[in-house]
């Protein structure tokens, strides 16, 4: 009776053992997985680090700075910087800032040819001449153009303002509102027909003849600040209050107040983003460094020497106090510690502390030692070059590069040792077949 020989199935075979001599390729890629994950996490806890240094740098110039109140907003609004000083402060506004507006006699086509011969318009504007050629033939359209295209300082443009027969009329508007940013004359060498379209002359800004007019004078703003009389070429003024920029809106009959004061809102508001942003880095932090536990999945970042650098770095922040004031500690205002790392805000005891004690909060927050000084510095030294986060990103994309170096070789391996496996069994096969041939030939011929 013959005996045959299985005949094995080669590519199952291959397969699993493939299988097998992948593993090392196996453990590589799951490193590099695990150090892409750590890569993102600390991605994460650097865009949070950062919301933290915004919150702080808001709380620093919230402390520093100061509130401005008009008591009537429609007549003026203002704003400050950390260089205002407190106190009250009496407006009156006699004259706006007003921008020059010129206007030119109608005609009855913007399209048709004005000028036979070229010409020279010379715009007189604080004192300076400035000259725009306008070429044969130019037509209103043109003229226009040729204006704007020179940059002088006013604005061309039409209106069509509904006449009959010559509702087109050029308009010349000053790029900037004051007395000495207005055109004072504009005369013409060359065309008349361009000279009596624009020219003007201040001494007489209302002339009978068709030529430009003056609808709306250059004039500077003119007001008082406790009685002091102040004059401006816009109504935007940068100078009259020490850090403080006011925008004029209306002329007034009465006066009317500015008080600036210190801005406890605004501080207030601002601890609060300090609080919320501070939590969410914390949170974070204690949740991507926890161990792993019967229920709870151990976070990407557990046993990570950088992670736990910062956490006690932070830890060592909040338990030394400041120093230069009576405040030492965040608690004293308000600010206190929770189980699990957050801290939490009491606004009563915060607003308690600024109206009885103001520059020592100022100086717990904004001082050389004061907390937001240190959590900012804190916060720059983790996310900058060179930093914590920074340093540790990098040794672990060079980690990443030697694997994947390393995977790729081994790849290559894999090809020549998947061809050798299949060779070989391939050949085992053709020996079983020839074996088996050779013995049902033996087995036919016994029989």
């Amino acid at each position: 009776m013959a005996v045959t020989a299985s005949i094995l199935d080669v590519p199952s075979l291959v397969s699993q053992l493939m299988t097998i001599e992948r593993k090392p390729i196996d453990k590589l890629n799951a490193k590099v997985t695990d150090y892409q994950s750590k890569i993102s996490s600390f991605g994460t806890l650097s865009g949070l680090v950062s919301t933290l240094q915004t919150a702080l740098k808001g709380l620093q110039d919230s402390l520093a700075g100061y509130g401005v109140t008009p008591t009537d907003s429609s007549v003026f609004s203002a704003t400050s910087t950390s260089s205002a000083a407190a106190g009250t402060y009496s407006l009156n506004i006699t004259r706006l800032a007003q921008a020059q507006n010129l206007v030119a006699g109608g005609q009855a086509s913007q399209t048709v040819s004005i000028p036979s011969i070229a010409s020279t318009v010379t715009f007189t504007i604080g004192g300076n001449p400035m000259d725009v050629t306008i070429p044969a033939g130019a037509t209103l359209q043109d003229i226009r153009a040729a204006i704007n295209a020179a940059d002088i300082g006013v604005t061309a443009s039409i209106i069509n303002d509904g006449s009959s027969t010559a509702p087109y009329r050029l308009v010349l508007t000053a790029d900037e509102p004051g007395a000495s940013n207005g055109v004072t004359s504009i005369t013409v060498s060359g065309d008349s027909a361009v000279s009596g379209l624009l020219a003007f002359s201040s001494a007489t800004p209302n002339p009978a003849s068709p030529a430009m007019s003056q609808s709306v004078a250059a004039q500077d703003a003119s007001f008082t600040v406790n009685g002091i009389a102040i004059s401006s070429a816009t109504n935007t003024v940068t100078d009259a209050i020490q850090g403080v920029t006011l925008t004029l809106k209306t002329e007034t009959t009465t006066a009317t107040t500015l008080t600036v004061a210190r801005d406890t809102d605004a501080i207030e508001a601002a601890a609060a983003k300090f609080v919320e942003s501070y939590n969410a880095l914390a949170t974070q932090l204690k949740t991507l460094t926890a161990y792993g536990t019967d229920t709870k999945k151990a976070g990407v970042l557990a046993g990570d020497g950088t992670a736990r650098q910062m956490l006690d770095q932070l830890r060592s922040i909040f338990l030394t106090p400041a120093s230069g004031g009576t405040l030492s500690y965040l608690a004293e205002v308000g600010i206190t510690t929770q189980v699990g790392g957050t801290i939490k805000l009491d606004t009563s005891k915060l607003s308690t502390a600024l109206a009885n004690d103001f520059d020592d909060v100022v100086n717990l927050f904004n001082g050389a030692t004061g907390f937001a000084t240190r959590l900012d510095d804190w916060a720059t030294s983790a996310t900058q070059t060179g930093g914590l986060i920074y340093e540790r990103t990098q040794n672990m994309n060079s980690s990443i590069d030697r694997y994947n170096d390393q995977i790729e070789r081994l790849e290559l391996q894999m090809v020549e040792l998947k061809r050798r496996y299949t060779t070989t069994y391939s050949n085992l096969n053709m020996l079983l077949s020839s074996m088996n041939d050779t013995s049902n030939y033996l087995t036919s011929q016994f029989g």
